[in-house]
């Protein structure tokens, strides 16, 4: 679906269900450089087990126009002009990485409109290092590379090739979209105080062998919300929702039909 969300077309995808304001909303939320694709294995469950899906891509990323939003407060306030554009009420909201940050800078100020949280790989804060940061500010295919290094756990082979490379391909899209994303994440400071004022019931994900955001900091940042409960996926690195899409999925629906 195509949204007019401030003179800009906005892409999000839903399935190919449209919105049925009688059906519960899960808008999912992606990460740092991607897309709406990361969340394909999980779209269409969703929608078969009767809710509405939105797979947003954000301003710059995917299908939808730019540029990039430089910092996660601007990313929350933009959310909620496109949630209240569209009239969304009592969202279950869900992000990977990046998008846990969005999350929980959205979920600070605009709690009201959300039913529960779902943080897949998250952290209160997400440093990011600097010799990245300046692989994609260059444009350079190494920090693509190093991203997967860290991304995943161990050797993995994807029938039709790696979705993170089929969606970062050119230095246009490290130096644009990669390079800012991870200047917002690397730059927000809020995180703490947004996780202390969390009020939503909230489960966190993580994948055990996240080299991203570990374990440690992982149970740290479940420790901050109050209403929360938490799942570890054995072997698995950061990129849950495509390692281990069942799992994660079927721990989601649990969570969300109770």
């Amino acid at each position: 679906m195509i949204f007019e969300i401030e003179n800009k077309k906005i892409h999000a995808s839903d399935a190919g269900q449209g919105i049925d304001p009688s059906k519960e909303t899960i808008v999912f939320l992606h990460g740092s450089g991607l897309s709406h694709i990361v969340w394909s294995l999980s779209e269409q469950f969703f929608s078969n087990k009767n809710f509405n899906v939105l797979s947003i891509d954000l301003p710059g990323h995917g299908n939808s126009e730019g540029p990039c939003l430089k910092t996660i407060e601007e990313i929350a306030e933009w959310l909620e002009t496109f949630f209240s554009t569209l009239k969304l009420e009592k969202i279950n909201l869900i992000g990977h990485s990046q998008g846990c940050l969005d999350i929980l800078e959205y979920a600070s100020k605009y709690s009201e409109r959300l039913n529960k949280i779902i943080f897949v790989g998250g952290s209160y804060k997400m440093p990011v290092h600097p010799d990245l940061i300046n692989l994609a500010e260059n444009g350079d295919s190494d920090a693509v590379k190093l991203m997967m290094k860290w991304g995943y756990e161990g050797s993995k082979k994807f029938i039709g090739g790696n979705p993170v490379e089929r969606i970062i391909q050119s230095p246009r899209d490290i130096s644009e979209i990669l390079a800012v994303d991870l200047k917002a994440c690397n730059t927000y400071l809020n995180g703490l105080n947004a996780a202390n004022t969390i009020q939503n019931p909230t489960l966190l994900i993580f994948g055990k062998l996240d080299k991203m955001v570990n374990l440690d900091n992982g149970h740290k940042f479940a420790e901050l919300i109050k209403d929360s409960s938490t799942h570890v996926i054995e072997n698995c690195g950061h990129m849950i929702m495509i390692e281990k899409a069942f799992e994660m999925r079927d721990k989601i629906l649990e969570f969300l039909n109770k």
